[in-house]
């Protein structure tokens, strides 16, 4: 049958339906290489070494801190140049970055020129905002959850695989830990030129017309940008009514910030006020404000620990007196948290009631795994609180992934998590400064954990008494509305 036969509408949605395979496949191509970097586990023993002999004061305390400042600096700038240059240059800008990140981890020298290592990994970091948003420009709303999924996955693989070639290669055949960056530096090149053959989008969010396809409903999307987040998106409203029925999502103020889409808006100032008028009408709700602060604070303190886990690690058992197995741990981690993430959609519960309160339950176990890779000295212990930890984590951020996104359109759910993950690294910054960096208080490595057990403790008891409030005020509620009911 000649393809000019068709009607013209029927031949757009068959274009559309058929052109989601090869930007889907080259961005899954790009997020597993970019993703799978064998030396990462062991960066610190890898500075630390005879490589570039550098001290741990100034690991920790000089250069380290220089990728929460970056990152920082540049989300809101990205996030506006992603938008404003689709996507796919700033996904080419991350591969570039990475190659920068691991050209220099190779062959730069002294602590200056590994801040500025460290600014091209903030530069990488901040990008990833265009990897998870490229794909839903290119296809259609209703293959929103299967392409999620793909990209998600070739990003854990990608990591996972990494972590245990590092640690066969370490283990088994002692491979030097330069070694190690070469095979990190080839991926990520790969990466790169896998980037440059993506499809263009021809449309954004907010500086480009946002074309709907024909026949297509309203969708919502659930993600976790940093720093270990974990994307849904559910095709249609029926798929999230089945996935709250499931989970629970609370109900309260859902009709307040659902519908949000963007107008014509190109300039940058219709832009700002589109954003600002989002915020607003965002953040009126009291559960996504609620859910929205645990993610904010529990990332800031999930983070400080994952950037210096390596540190704690190599302070308890040296690399240079004792076997390493950080590949191991963190593939293990990232299995476990899987596990965790999928076991969420089985979970019932109500968690607009109780949903304060198990935060603060899971944010005191939080702090527990924390302390205990403080206090007791052993590396074992150490690498098992560490996998605990980062699990409880995935599954809690996905729970407030769900909680979240399941109330916004795809215009607010940007923003939002945007605002959630700023706000995160503003925290981040503050922690970092005063606890971590030389110019403040330089801490050692035992003092600062101490400190982020304490920080962790410290959300549990804002969300227990907060989540105490909320369940005696719904039970005084009670009988009150039995009351006027049989009235």
């Amino acid at each position: 049958m000649d393809l000019n036969e068709v009607p013209s509408k029927r031949k757009s949605r068959l274009v559309q339906g058929g052109g989601w395979l090869v930007p889907t496949c080259l961005l899954c191509t790009y997020g597993f290489f970019a993703n799978l970097r064998p030396s990462e586990p062991f960066v610190t023993p890898y500075l630390l070494g005879p490589d570039k002999n550098l001290t741990e004061r100034q690991v920790f305390n000089e250069i380290y801190p220089v990728w929460t400042y970056s990152y920082l600096a540049l989300l809101f700038p990205v996030f506006l140049a992603t938008d404003y240059l689709r996507y796919k240059p700033v996904i080419v800008l991350q591969g570039l970055s990475l190659i920068i990140t691991w050209f220099m981890l190779l062959y730069a020298q002294g602590t200056l020129a590994l801040q500025f290592l460290e600014f091209f990994y903030g530069m990488a970091t901040a990008t990833e905002v265009a990897y998870y948003s490229y794909i839903y420009s290119m296809v259609k709303p209703s293959m929103y959850q299967k392409v999620t999924s793909y990209c998600r996955t070739a990003t854990l693989t990608g990591f996972t695989v990494g972590s245990v070639v590092g640690q066969i290669l370490v283990s088994l055949t002692n491979w030097s830990l330069f070694s190690l960056n070469v095979i990190s530096l080839t991926c990520v090149s790969i990466a790169f030129a896998t980037a440059c053959f993506l499809p263009m989008p021809t449309k954004s969010l907010f500086f480009h017309k946002n074309l709907h396809y024909p026949g297509d409903k309203e969708v919502y999307i659930s993600d976790n940008s940093h720093m270990d987040s974990n994307k849904y998106a559910l095709a249609d409203s029926t798929e999230a009514e089945e996935i709250e029925s499931r989970i629970a999502l609370n109900s309260e103020n859902r009709s307040d910030v659902k519908n949000c889409s963007p107008k014509n808006s190109n300039g940058l100032q219709s832009v700002l006020k589109t954003l600002w008028k989002y915020f607003l009408h965002c953040y009126s709700s009291r559960t996504l404000v609620c859910w929205s602060a645990w993610w904010a604070l529990s990332t800031c303190g999930y983070c400080q620990v994952l950037n210096y886990a390596q540190g704690l690690w190599e302070k308890v058992a040296p690399s240079s007196h004792s076997d390493i197995y950080n590949g191991s741990v963190e593939a293990a981690s990232t299995l476990l948290g899987a596990v965790a993430v999928f076991a969420v959609g089985y979970i019932k519960t109500s968690w607009s009631t109780w949903g304060e309160l198990l935060l603060a339950l899971f944010s005191v176990i939080l702090a527990i795994t924390v302390y205990i890779m403080d206090t007791i000295r052993n590396i074992w212990v150490c690498y098992v609180s560490y996998v605990f930890f980062r699990s409880i984590y995935m599954l809690l951020i996905t729970i407030a992934t769900f909680q979240i996104a399941a109330n916004l359109s795809t215009e607010c759910y940007a923003l939002v998590f945007g605002v959630n993950t700023f706000i995160a690294l503003v925290l981040q910054t503050l922690l970092t400064l005063i606890v971590v960096d030389s110019v403040g208080l330089g801490l050692d490595i035992f003092t600062q954990f101490k400190i982020y057990g304490g920080y962790f403790a410290a959300i549990s008891f804002i969300f227990f008494m907060s989540g105490l409030y909320h369940v005696m005020k719904k039970c005084r509620r009670q009988p009150n509305t039995l009351a006027s009911s049989d009235a």
